[in-house]
This record gives structure tokens, sequence and C-alpha cells, in this order.
């Protein structure tokens, strides 16, 4: 619901901020005040049309704020959209939603403060209000949302989800038949491609790790001679095959028997006669290990040229398929498994079509079976509908949910026919009314605007008030063309949708039986201050509202102010006893 409202050079508004609660919050106000632009600066920051007209005159920008806090329904439906724009932050269940208009031209939209395109700040408002009297915010004028709320109003989502999940089988066998059936000569080729690089990569019998140890043994044989040399030279100075040279074993040897001639007289000393002859020892192994290397070295130029070509075999493959010879093989099992499932498409294509066949039929049963209960359940929302109409001085007015299916070859069987079908069934709805005897139903987007627009969408609101999942709802000019009498009847129904479905309501209102059964009411006025005007927001206490609605009567005196008190005493009392206008109809 909507928290906090702040605005700041906007019109006639110097700075302004209006905090909000749950319940039925009501504006009075004499008119001219700023009623309206306070609803304008709400329109603006859901992402409505910016204008610098609405910049306060001598300012360099106009700034509006509106921080929300979520239900958790709600929460569910915007997080996918914040975490997509990486805007799901530390903020929880509160949402801040801004909009600045600089006097050049220019206008920013900001979500939790950071700046977004206008395209994603209405994706994100959409869900959090609706303002009845401006269609810009209006999802009941929406014909996308009509099925929705006509499935939650007969309680059908059940059957509703599990049509989907059938839907979603068929659509995936289309997918795969799709692929399948590309053109034949396209799927030939492609399998040609791959056998080739099967049969290429499997001729070259690569195993995993060959490439690092073919080219170590490259750099052996290519520096064979000095590799020999090297090796020579070692074992020489270890072991002494060289009578001219004196050979390290020699030297341990000679200090060796020193250090036994060295023990025999100071037997403290034979840990360092054990370090001596454990380094003969591994001398001696080392020496071993040497020469066996030597032996093994040979210069060999065929083998040479063996790993030179083998090498450059692998260097062709990693050009072709991978960077490695890992995923060349990799590449080489995938191209076998796709190879085998072009050559199994005839069979799966045989077999996908009768599993088509299947869903197509057990989805337009379960699609047909869902319309006919949706059907009935418009026959039960028209009837509430018009009863909620009637209460609100529109007894000739007429409402019903017209249905309407589309055929296509290769839809859903329905009967005799093939219809189109989605998630949602064979179904397109949409509400249609007619406020005069005697006048067509029309697309509710066609029916006047002002307060008859607003009382429709009142009855409408009412009637699905438990499915509506809408939290925040603002009525403005509701109360055009009606009377007291009526006014206290929309008074009560405003509070109900507040009371029974757990909606914030915000109203605009001149009428004081209407504005009665608010539960906070705030009084917008404008004032002159250094010849500038400003416009001011007050939250009544008991007192301020019995001498503003005294006021709303245009009376005086004491009559005028046991008006008040009784338009306050009847509200209390009805809210605390029963809504007789409220929900009348609904199932």
């Amino acid at each position: 619901m909507l928290t906090e409202l702040s605005i700041r050079n906007f019109a006639i508004i110097d700075e302004l901020t209006i905090s909000f609660q749950k319940g039925f919050h009501v504006l009075t106000g004499e008119t001219g005040a700023g009623k309206s632009i306070i609803l304008d600066a709400v329109m603006l920051v859901l992402g409505g049309r910016a204008d610098t007209m609405m910049v306060r005159a001598g300012a360099p920008e106009a700034y509006v704020e509106a921080t929300f806090t979520l239900t958790p329904q709600l929460h569910t439906a915007v997080t996918p959209i914040l975490e997509a724009e990486g805007l799901d932050d530390e903020h929880g269940n509160t949402l801040v939603l801004a909009r600045e208009i600089r006097s050049n031209g220019r206008n920013i939209c900001r979500v939790n403060g950071r700046t977004v395109n206008l395209a994603i700040l209405r994706d994100i408002a959409e869900p959090l209000i609706d303002i009845h009297g401006q269609g810009e915010h209006l999802s009941l004028l929406r014909p996308k949302s009509h099925l929705p709320l006509l499935d939650n109003y007969a309680r059908l989502e059940d059957e509703r989800k599990a049509l989907g999940r059938e839907v979603a089988a068929l659509q995936k066998i289309r997918s795969e038949l799709a692929d399948l059936r590309q053109n034949e000569k396209a799927l030939a080729q492609r399998a040609d491609m791959l056998q080739y690089q099967i049969e290429e990569i499997g001729a070259a019998k690569l195993t995993s790790g060959e490439e690092e140890e073919l080219r170590a043994e490259r750099t052996r044989l290519a520096n064979a001679e000095q590799l020999m040399r090297a090796a020579t030279e070692a074992v020489a100075l270890l072991t002494g095959m060289d009578d001219e040279m004196r050979s390290a074993a020699d030297l341990l040897g000679q200090a060796e028997r020193a250090l036994v001639q060295l023990t025999r007289y100071d037997d403290t000393q034979s840990p360092r006669l054990e370090t001596l002859q454990g380094l003969l020892f591994q001398l001696s192994e080392l020496s071993s290990d040497l020469q066996s290397y030597l032996d093994g070295l040979e210069f060999n130029p065929k083998r040479l040229d063996f790993l030179e070509e083998r090498l450059e075999l692998i260097a062709n493959l990693k050009r072709k398929y991978g960077e490695s010879i890992e995923e060349i093989l990799a590449l080489r099992e995938k191209a076998l498994t796709e190879v085998t499932y072009i050559s199994n498409s005839e069979s799966r294509i045989a077999e996908l079509e009768l599993e088509q066949e299947k869903y197509l039929r057990k989805v337009g049963e379960m699609a047909a079976k869902l319309s006919q209960k949706r059907q009935a359940a418009a026959g039960r929302l028209a009837t509430a509908v018009i009863t909620q109409l009637a209460d609100l001085n529109m007894e000739g007015a007429q409402f019903s949910v017209h249905f309407a299916t589309e055929p296509q070859a290769d839809g859903v069987y329905v009967g005799e026919q093939r219809l189109a079908f989605d998630q949602t069934g064979i179904d397109r709805a949409e509400f249609l009314i007619s406020t005069n005897p005697g006048e067509p139903l029309k697309p509710m987007a066609k029916v006047a605007s002002g307060g008859e627009t607003a009382r429709l969408m009142l009855a409408l609101k009412t009637a699905l008030a438990e499915v509506d999942a809408t939290p925040t709802l603002i009525f403005d000019e509701i109360d055009q063309g009606i009377g007291g009498r009526i006014g206290d009847v929309v008074g009560r129904k405003l509070w109900g949708l507040t009371a029974v479905a757990d909606h914030q309501v915000i109203v605009v209102t001149h009428l004081p039986q209407l504005a009665g059964y608010g539960d906070v009411h705030f009084h917008v006025s404008k004032q002159v201050q250094d010849g500038r005007t400003l416009t001011h927001v007050e939250s009544l206490d008991r007192d301020g509202r019995v001498r503003e609605l005294a006021a709303m009567l245009g009376t005086r005196g004491e009559h005028a102010t046991g008006g008040a008190e009784s338009i306050l005493q009847q509200a209390a009392l009805a809210k605390a006893n029963s809504l007789p206008y409220t929900f009348k109809g609904t199932i």
C-alpha cells in the first residue's frame, strides 16, 4: 500500500508530505485547492505523462516520491522485475518510486534510488494503484486483466493452472516437432558434415594428455646430442669414468676413510660418518639413474619426423574443433549424439505427431470445461455488478462479460471446431457495460469518463473485492451527479473495500455524507504567502472533521454542526454494525 507521498515544486505545491495508512482516506476542500494536483502527482510517479508546465514557476525542477509497503503477493509479482534490473536491494518489502521533471524538459525516473527508464517504472508501478477517473492507470479498463479476474472470482485458479501445465507440455512437443521438421536437405547436409567431423577426429585416435607427452619427447629428440654430452659429463664427474679426473665418488670415499679414522678416537662423530655414507649411497643411486637415462638416449630422425607430423595433425584439429584434445573429443561425442538424433528423426516425428494429437484433444476438452464454468460465473458476476450499480443510483445500467473464440487450423479440438488457445484456454473475455437504458453494451474503455465511470469501477471493485489484488484504490469525481443519500451508499461501499477486502482507499470528494465514512480525513486548502499560492494539507481530528463537514453542508451555526455530528454518528454506527450495501450479490 501507499505509505508516504512527497511532493516538491509541483504546480502550486511548494513542499508537501502526506503519510497514509491502512483504511479509508478522504480528501476534501474547496474547488481549486489542489486535490486534483495531488492526484496528478501520484499519476506522474506511476509513469504518467510529464510536462514542464507542472514545474512550479521559478523552480528548477519538480519532484514527486511515493513510498509503498509491498504485500507478499505484490512482492512476488514485482521482485522478478527488480532483480532483472538490479533494483532489489536492502529495501526489503519497501518500494520507493520517484519522478523528477526539470524545467529544461528532462525528466528522470527512479526506483529505490536508482535511475531507470520510463517503461520499467510503469511496469513496476502497474500493480500498485488503480486510479478511478484517470483511465491510464485503471487496470479494469485493460481487457487483458478481465479473464484472470473472472477466474479468481469463480475460484478457477486450480483448473486454470492444470490447463496451463498441459498446454506447456503440448508446446514442448510442438517445439521439438518444429525442430525436426526442418528442411530435409539442410538436415542431410548437417548429418554429412557431422559424419565427416566424427570420422576425421576418430581417425586421429587422440588420447587425453597426448599432446603434452609428444611435445616433451620431441624436445628430447631434437636436443639428443646436447643431452648425451651433459649426461656423460655428469656421470663422469660422479663415478670417475675418466682416468684423468678424480670423481665425486673418489673424493667422498676418501672423506669416508678419514671419518672412519676419526670415529675410532672420537665416537661422537659417528653421526657425521653415517651422513656421509648415506650421501655415498645416494650418489651411487644417482649415478645409476643417470647412466640408465644416458643408455636410453638416442638420436632418431624418423621418430622426430613422426612426432612433428603428429603434433601438426593435432594443431590442425584444434584449429577446427577446439582449443584442446579434450574439447575435440567432446565435440565428437556431441556430433555422434546429434547424428543419431537426426537418423532417428522420422520415427521420432511420427511418435510426436501422435502425442500432439492426444494433447490437442485433451487440452481442448479441459479448455471447453473451463469455458463453461467461466460463462456460468460471468452470469453471477453480472448480477452482482448490476446490483451494485443499482445501489449507486444507476438502476438502468447493464453489465455482461463477452466471450469470444478464434478458429485456428492447428488449434485444439472443441467439438467439431479447431480453436486458437494459449495457457489460459480458448476464451477471450471482455467486460461490457451500458450505463443508460436502451443503449447497447460497449467495452468499458469506451464508457464516458467522470463520476459515472468512477461509480462503475466502484461497483466492479466491490463485486470483485475479494479477488482484486491491487492494494491501493484512488477514486476521483466519484460523487459527480449524485446526492447525499447515494453519497452515503457510496461511502459505505468504499469503506467496505477497506474493511472486508483489505484495500487501501483514497477518495477526493465534495459530499459530506461520503466523507463521513473516512478513517483518515485530509483537508486540502490553498493559501497566499509572499504573493505566491501554496497548497496545504491538514489531517483532521474529530473536531476538525465536524467543522469541515459542516462547511461542506453549506449551512452555518448549530444546524450545520448538528448535521455534521449526525453524519459522523451514522457512519460510525454503520461501520460498527453491518455493511448492507457491500458485496451484495457476490458469490
